[in-house]
């Protein structure tokens, strides 16, 4: 394609206004064409300034819109299978954001559909695999030099829940980015989920269990565990150590900036993802955009979406149920061999 990609964006909110805005200012290749939000002042709003664009409430009229050659689908999770479906009807690309679709039935709906057009269209946004340093533990990892990873310790903090935030959500919220990294990272599929609870904090709300302490096990025997704590008051960390026959290596704790001032010094603390893993965002839009103006399809694709959303979905069950709790996933097609 000779022309900028032009890409329908589906919802205007927190998510969706950035996206809008990284791809209309930081994004090379790609053009705001069409947008989609419920809330149509609330799309007008995310779009201002930007020429030849068209609003519209539905997510259908969208990807129906002239100059429209791909989707981004920031809308929230349960708006996400009807929106692949139609895209995959209309042969667009698409970039999904999390949760592909929150229940694993649907979610195997989506795999399913993609699977019997025989080629691949979407892209999930797990933006974890685009993180620098992410990547580099990744590399390490690959390389063999510390052995085999026989454990991952995980921490996932933000300072504060939104108010519909429920003690299921962080499991299938929240943690679903380690349920992705870590089947990344150790390229094996997750098996098993325990969740522990402990008291829960005084800065969580009424009847919200925060923290939660999960436990996953690998097809291959390791171990991985997330402490998840989303009123921690104080900051968004995100942090996570390899445990390898021969080493570990652990990520997160130097992602800041060290700011001296009369006085003495402090690290600044993220307090959002958006600002954390901005440059993750980046290059994950980037790397989609480039890949869909080649005709081609890069990165966590809809097997991956599935998965997540099929451990999430244990890991509620033992959160809510106790025990441990093994994960059933569905044969995988050829497709994502």
């Amino acid at each position: 394609m000779n022309d900028l990609l032009g890409v329908a964006v589906l919802g205007a909110g927190h998510m969706g206004a950035d996206h809008i805005r990284r791809i209309d200012r930081l994004v090379s290749g790609a053009r705001v064409a069409a947008v989609a939000d419920p809330e149509t002042d609330r799309a007008k709003d995310a779009v201002a300034g930007i020429e030849n664009v068209s609003v519209h409430a539905e997510a259908v009229a969208a990807l129906d819109a002239p100059g429209v050659q791909a989707v981004l689908i920031a809308s929230p999770g349960p708006a996400h299978e009807d929106a692949l479906l139609a895209a995959f009807a209309r042969g667009l690309p698409v970039l999904c954001e999390k949760p592909m679709v929150p229940e694993s039935a649907g979610a195997l709906r989506v795999v399913e559909a993609e699977a019997r057009l025989g080629r691949r269209l979407a892209q999930i946004g797990f933006m974890r695999r685009y993180d620098a340093e992410y990547l580099r533990l990744k590399s390490l990892l690959d390389s063999g030099r510390l052995g085999r990873p026989l454990m991952l310790h995980c921490t996932h903090r933000n300072v504060s829940s939104p108010p519909h935030f429920t003690s299921a959500m962080l499991v299938n919220s929240s943690v679903s980015h380690e349920i992705d990294a870590a089947r990344w990272l150790l390229d094996q599929e997750l098996t098993a989920v325990t969740v522990l609870r402990p008291r829960p904090s005084s800065h969580a709300p009424e009847g919200l269990l925060d923290p939660q302490f999960v436990l996953f096990e690998t097809a291959d025997g390791a171990v991985v565990d997330v402490e998840v704590f989303v009123n921690c008051g104080f900051g968004y960390q995100v942090r996570c150590e390899a445990v390898c026959e021969s080493g570990s290596a652990r990520i997160g704790d130097e992602h800041t900036m060290v700011v001296t001032s009369a006085g003495g010094a402090h690290a600044e603390v993220a307090q959002d993802y958006l600002v954390r893993f901005a440059d993750a965002y980046d290059r994950e839009v980037q790397s989609w955009v480039d890949a869909t103006r080649q005709g081609r399809v890069t990165g966590p694709g809809a097997w991956d979406g599935y998965a997540a959303s099929a451990v999430a979905e244990a890991g509620v069950r033992a959160l809510e149920e106790g025990g441990r709790v093994t994960v059933e996933l569905a044969p995988r097609p050829d497709l994502y061999a």
